[in-house]
């Protein structure tokens, strides 16, 4: 990637449970960020910002500071990577509360995903996903990085036991996500992205 300045990543830590296998998964995703080339990351942990499932045009004063420390990042971000479980075939209430409180970041920037879970992965919360960005003007990228059977794959330490297959995984993503972010900020800087 031969770009002027890095990309900014945000990598979002989705599952907000006790117990939670994400910040494991977070944390091997982001060393993968920081061998690859032309990339700044900013781990973002959503179990440090809660935020309710219900919106309100004039929040109280708990989910105003939430905001005010979420928006700048998610706006400073050139793309995004979401990393979710799949909780009862979905994905977690954590992560649409993100999404539906902030509407703006999203905007025509792309977003990967890296999902865990059992026998599927993360795979049918990703596929959902999917479905619920384009409403925000994101564009996801094809590729992703999953985990079937999560805590089959990593060491008590949180390094992956066989690693190749998913170092090559999240190589193939972040390029893809590298290629659209240049794209989609050139592109920004040259005609604003209209929406209705």
């Amino acid at each position: 990637m031969n770009l002027s300045q890095p990309i900014r990543l945000a990598v979002i830590i989705g599952s907000v449970r006790e117990g939670r296998f994400g910040p494991t998964v977070a944390h091997w995703f982001a060393q993968q960020v920081r061998q690859h080339e032309g990339f700044e990351i900013d781990l973002i942990d959503l179990a440090d910002f809660p935020l309710p499932a219900e919106l309100s045009k004039q929040p109280d004063p708990a989910t105003a500071e939430v905001l005010a420390c979420t928006v700048p990042r998610l706006a400073a971000a050139d793309a995004f990577v979401i990393v979710t479980p799949e909780y009862n075939r979905a994905y977690p209430a954590s992560v649409k509360s993100l999404l539906d409180w902030h509407y703006e970041p999203w905007r025509a920037k792309p977003v990967g995903f890296v999902s865990y879970g059992g026998m599927t992965g993360g795979l049918l919360a990703v596929n959902q996903l999917r479905q619920v960005l384009p409403e925000l003007h994101a564009l996801t990228v094809r590729d992703t990085v999953s985990f079937h059977n999560v805590w089959q794959h990593f060491g008590a330490d949180g390094t992956l036991r066989e690693p190749d297959g998913a170092n090559g995984a999240a190589k193939v993503m972040l390029d893809q996500l590298g290629w659209w972010a240049g794209a989609l900020r050139t592109a920004k800087e040259q005609i604003p992205y209209a929406t209705a």
